[in-house]
């Protein structure tokens, strides 16, 4: 992982210690205190929500946004417990979380333009509530869930694509720091290599030959 986290994804500091790891296995598995993970879950939720009400259960695209909404948030996951022997697998999943959640914004992007319904733009007002609502401290699906279960498809809809969007500019910056911290520090086989020489060098320190006056 990166030395120094971006700071608006701070939490991802649970993956790395300040102190040398006494293993070749670093610390993994912190993902639940990622901002960017924190965030794909109300995206899940929300994509459950959103198609329960305005999509056809009996249909593909049913249950294709709701795979994407559940794949954007599991592989966040299953990067970060794969990133104790693997950065490569890690930053493929997280690759892959990205990807996923672009389908979904795709896919509601289409059903607005397709119900001929507005889509808001970045700094409307109705955007920047929903930027407020996802800076708190304390996010989460309830932060949303009033809305996302009352209010018409329209406003349903450019909720989440908001939300899609704080998420995706998260996972970029973690796929960034991802990438420096493999180059700089190198996978598992490095880590492994540099085990067994520190534990080789324990074993055989080299000899100091007394100094001849």
């Amino acid at each position: 992982m990166a030395n120094v986290p971006d700071k608006s994804n701070r939490s991802y500091r649970t993956y790395t210690s300040n102190k040398p790891s006494e293993t070749f296995i670093p610390p993994h598995g912190g993902y639940k205190t990622l901002v960017a993970y924190r965030k794909s879950q109300i995206v899940y939720d929300g994509a459950v929500k959103f198609c329960d009400r305005f999509i056809d259960k009996r249909s593909r695209t049913h249950d294709q946004m709701v795979q994407a909404a559940r794949s954007g948030n599991k592989n966040i996951a299953e990067g970060s417990q794969a990133s104790g022997t693997s950065k490569e697998t890690e930053i493929k999943l997280i690759n892959v979380a990205r990807s996923s959640l672009e389908e979904l914004l795709g896919d509601y992007e289409d059903y607005l333009r397709q119900h001929e319904l507005r889509l808001w733009e970045k700094n409307s007002k109705e955007a920047l509530f929903v930027r407020k609502l996802g800076s708190r401290k304390n996010e989460s699906f309830a932060s949303y869930k009033d809305y996302l279960e009352t209010r018409p498809p329209e406003v349903v809809a450019n909720i989440l694509i908001c939300l899609i969007h704080q998420t995706n500019y998260l996972l970029n910056q973690l796929l960034r720091q991802l990438e420096r911290a493999f180059v700089q520090e190198g996978g598992l086989r490095e880590r492994m290599t540099r085990a067994r020489l520190a534990e080789r060098s324990k074993q055989n320190p080299p000899s100091l030959k007394a100094s001849k006056k």
